[in-house]
């Protein structure tokens, strides 16, 4: 060949390679967009729950399905054209027991094995709980985060988006480089948290600005449930609204307090806080003032509610005048990892004569698992009679399966958790069934069973605090203290594992160190 047309020859080789290497999003040539993975794992687990959580739990969504999840990922949004994204593997389940390790290994393995196949990536969104609790393991999602640098490998930007009760592990805040959580209990703001970690890393990247070069990780030694330290009211109200302030720091990326999650007995369980950025001291000193101010209300959580035993409960609610009066049955409360088949409060309920006595106060519970009952109601269908055993096959700790029996209202097939849900008349309660464990939260779960809880007198539900739409229909409210796998007095569980001193465990401890502990970035970490 002429050597100039070799050298030529050459040189449209090298154009060609360099094109490929920036069209590597498949974008036109010349756009350059960063490549995203996607990926996650979340749940909430209850260690003091005898369940346990199988795969199919986690209903994951590979594919183009994951963005179904992201309203602020779809087809037209602004976001979804940033960047080529890459989506491989997301799941999440309800709140539950501990998760079998075949489940989580396999979950595991399908994620990594789809990163490894579409790599290389400029960042990762991770997607988790941060609460998820794993036969044999004390911090899956440290774990899991960790198997995943090794995959895609240290440079890669990794933004971590978290639910307020999740845990942060030391090796969590090492290997993920931008991380933030929800600011609201309950948790309106979830989607906006997700978008905000999102929004951080495609920012990061298209400045060229890359890891921060900071993260100051701060361990409170506090645990609480969900249900003392709710936003809605004062110290969580107040404390959460100084987190936009740190955050919006100059040279502050994000800031994030969590409570940590209160039913699992592991060293990673309680509170932290996070701040990362490119200003050491702005990182350094919203992260311990933060921190400060957390502890200095440490003493002012109280419940969100009234709280008070079952008995008292039911007796407020039976002399309201409020409708609905709403109860709510915490202790295996599903949405915070109970069972969600405790049998104890439905059996004192039934035992009471208001609600066999015609005309007496009419009552709704939602609700108890009874995979028999079902089978029976689907035979005799609407109208026909059933006599059953339902609940108590996981969590039978504090009371026996209950004999069920009355006349089927309706039947519903098809719901994602629940299966096949049954409405059991038994004098004036109306019971909710269900073919497996669900939570009712809004009030078309309840309608489209045909029923109506705003004319009902007292509703009880397996919740703690009421999520938005059950909050706004409250005529009256309390929590009642029942028992189960997320028992609210966290005396009575009996915690074994976690660090201590711990408050309020140890009331009496003395102030902890809430110096900022710098956390290495990923890429310089050794292995563990």
């Amino acid at each position: 060949m002429n050597p100039t047309r070799y050298t030529l020859f050459l040189l449209l080789i090298t154009l060609l390679a360099s094109c490929g290497q920036n069209n590597r999003s498949g974008n036109e040539p010349g756009t350059d967009l960063p490549r995203i993975a996607i990926a996650g794992l979340g749940i909430e687990s209850s260690t003091f729950s005898p369940a346990r959580t199988e795969e199919a739990a986690f209903h994951p969504r590979t594919g183009d399905s994951v963005f179904t999840r992201y309203p602020f990922l779809h087809t037209d949004s602004v976001n979804r054209k940033r960047a080529e994204w890459v989506p491989t593997l997301v799941g999440k389940a309800l709140p539950g027991g501990t998760v079998t390790r075949k489940a989580y290994e396999s979950l595991v393995g399908q994620t990594l094995k789809r990163l490894e196949a579409q790599k290389p990536f400029d960042g990762l969104f991770f997607d988790i709980h941060g609460a998820m609790s794993v036969e044999g393991m004390d911090d899956p999602e440290g774990d899991l985060i960790y198997r995943i640098r090794e995959v895609v490998g240290p440079e890669v930007l990794i933004s971590t988006s978290m639910d307020l009760h999740g845990n942060v592990s030391r090796r969590l805040a090492r290997h993920t480089d931008l991380i933030t959580c929800y600011r609201m209990a309950p948790h309106e703001d979830a989607l906006e948290s997700k978008k905000r970690a999102v929004e951080n890393l495609l920012d990061r990247l298209e400045s060229g600005k890359g890891k921060p070069a900071y993260k100051a990780w701060v361990p409170v030694p506090i645990l609480l449930p969900g249900e003392k330290t709710s936003t809605r009211v004062e110290p969580g109200k107040s404390l959460y609204a100084r987190v936009p302030g740190v955050a919006a720091r100059d040279g502050v990326v994000d800031a994030a307090i969590w409570i940590g999650y209160a039913w699992a007995d592991e060293p990673r369980n309680h509170a932290v806080v996070m701040v990362t950025g490119d200003d050491r001291e702005q990182v350094v000193s919203g992260a311990e003032y933060l921190a400060g101010e957390f502890w200095k209300v440490r003493d002012e959580f109280e419940f969100v509610a009234p709280t008070t035993d079952f008995e008292s409960a039911l007796q407020l609610a039976l002399s309201s005048e409020e409708q609905p009066f709403i109860i709510s049955d915490m202790g295996d409360n599903p949405t915070a990892g109970g069972a969600g088949d405790v049998t104890w409060t439905l059996t004192e309920l039934l035992k009471r004569r208001e609600f066999t006595t015609p005309g007496g106060p009419t009552l709704i519970y939602a609700s108890i698992p009874g995979p028999e009952l079902i089978r029976e109601a689907v035979r005799t269908g609407v109208g026909g009679t059933v006599s059953a055993l339902v609940g108590a096959a996981v969590d039978d700790r504090y009371a026996p399966p209950l004999l069920l029996e009355g006349t089927v209202t309706a039947l519903r097939k098809g719901d994602q958790h629940a299966g096949t849900e049954a409405v059991v008349k038994t004098g004036n309660a109306h019971v909710i069934v269900t073919e497996k464990r669900k939570p009712y939260h809004r009030e078309e779960d309840f309608t489209r069973l045909g029923l109506n809880p705003r004319e009902t007198d007292i509703v009880v539900v397996k919740i703690g605090y009421l999520v938005p739409e059950l909050y706004d229909m409250r005529g009256g409210w309390v929590m009642a203290l029942t028992p189960g796998g997320v028992d609210q007095d966290l005396a009575r569980l009996g915690h074994q594992r976690i660090i201590r001193p711990m408050f309020p465990l140890d009331a009496d401890m003395a102030d902890p160190d809430l110096s900022a502990r710098m956390i290495p970035a990923s890429d310089n970490a050794v292995p563990e």
